[in-house]
């Protein structure tokens, strides 16, 4: 998908650059479907679409650092699992 659309070149600083705005995005979406004051002029997104750009960029990181991200989710709920949560 990234080659398609033009974005393999991009470096790993870019991809973290990008998904932190994606994040701010999000943040901005889930302002205004909680009805928290946001400006008026901003164009800003659902919370879907906010979502499905930063999963584009985590796996886009995934994809960079040659990391398996099921197995890497699934590693880390089994160590989650041992913890004590409080």
């Amino acid at each position: 998908m990234e080659k398609a659309r033009g974005f393999s070149k991009e470096s790993v600083i870019q991809k973290c650059l990008l998904l932190g705005e994606e994040i701010g995005e999000l943040f901005k979406s889930v302002r205004k479907a909680e009805k928290v004051h946001t400006d008026v002029k901003a164009k800003i997104t659902s919370v879907a679409d906010e979502l499905a750009d930063i999963l584009i960029y985590i796996s886009a990181l995934a994809n960079k650092f040659k990391i398996d991200l099921e197995t890497a989710f699934r590693n880390k709920e089994e160590g989650n699992k041992k913890r004590e949560w409080k």
